[in-house]
């Protein structure tokens, strides 16, 4: 009877012993799990990139799988032709004029809307942040409309306006999330020990929300640098943007040039945030 008794008793004891067992290798192959389907996606994405880096590298005029060799053919031709070369800095002037407007613009309006208690809040960052839903064919067809009507023609600033348009959701996305869990006390501590209003910004508030702002900045910089569909109804001719250039490249010909000029964009991307980063210092705002 006490042999039974021992035995019902130290039965659930074993069960529970095995129940704290099991989780382990459980969770060991979901974390394997876990790793493969990350892996997966990342390769997933940067797939089309290592295409476009071979098609680049490639010695023949067309992507040839395995590729027969490398050479720096198609970049010496991207390097050389007058056009590209003119869209390539006239992109990046673009860009830069972009940027500056997309980011004092879009940091302004999310400090208003975070600060300034208008009414219809909701309805003004829904409002601003509808390029990001609409087609940026329908926005660039809309802006070409609007400055036919008004009789301005297609001037650089258009092409500008046009791009700080498309570029503002982000760059006030990005510092609304900032300024979201900002602590005003802070700015309230700076104003009690006698500091103006402007100094309280560039010393307590700017560096607060400069997280948001240089994300958004970096996202606009990228989308106005590879931003086709506004483009190609705002640019003038002598005065076309890479991506524009690239598009009537290709209706004649179709060869690695294409390629190297992706790379060269992918390369800007790539420079404009370790730039930052040395400059700036972003991995102090982002904790891996």
């Amino acid at each position: 009877m006490q042999t039974a008794a021992s035995n019902s008793a130290s039965l659930p004891a074993a069960q529970q012993a095995a129940s704290v067992r099991t989780p382990g290798p459980i969770r060991h192959y979901g974390r394997y799990l876990y790793l493969a389907i990350n892996i997966a996606i990342l390769v997933f994405l940067l797939a089309p990139i290592a295409i476009v880096v071979v098609f680049a590298l490639n010695p023949t005029p067309f992507i040839q799988f395995p590729p027969v060799g490398v050479s720096l053919r198609w970049f010496e031709k991207f390097f050389a032709s007058r056009d590209f070369m003119h869209a390539l800095w006239f992109s990046l002037e673009v860009a830069v004029l972009t940027t500056l407007s997309a980011t004092i613009l879009g940091a302004s309006a999310a400090l208003a809307l975070a600060r300034g208690n208008l009414p219809g809040t909701r309805l003004i960052v829904a409002t601003m942040l509808s390029p990001l839903m609409l087609p940026a064919i329908l926005t660039g067809l809309a802006l070409f409309q609007t400055y036919v009507l008004l009789d301005v023609g297609r001037p650089t600033w258009g092409l500008v306006a046009g791009h700080t348009l498309v570029t503002l959701p982000y760059v006030v996305r990005t510092t609304l999330a900032v300024l979201h869990n900002f602590d005003t006390r802070l700015e309230e501590a700076a104003r009690n020990l006698g500091a103006s209003p402007l100094r309280t910004f560039f010393e307590v508030t700017l560096p607060l929300i400069k997280p948001g702002v240089l994300a958004g900045a970096i996202f606009a910089f990228i989308v106005s640098f590879d931003q086709f569909p506004v483009s190609l109804f705002l640019v003038s001719p002598g005065n076309e943007t890479l991506p524009v250039t690239l598009f009537n490249y290709l209706k004649f010909d179709l060869d690695g040039t294409i390629g190297a000029a992706s790379v060269v964009s992918i390369v800007l991307a790539f420079v404009v945030v370790i730039g930052l980063d040395r400059t700036v210092g972003l991995r102090s705002y982002v904790k891996l």
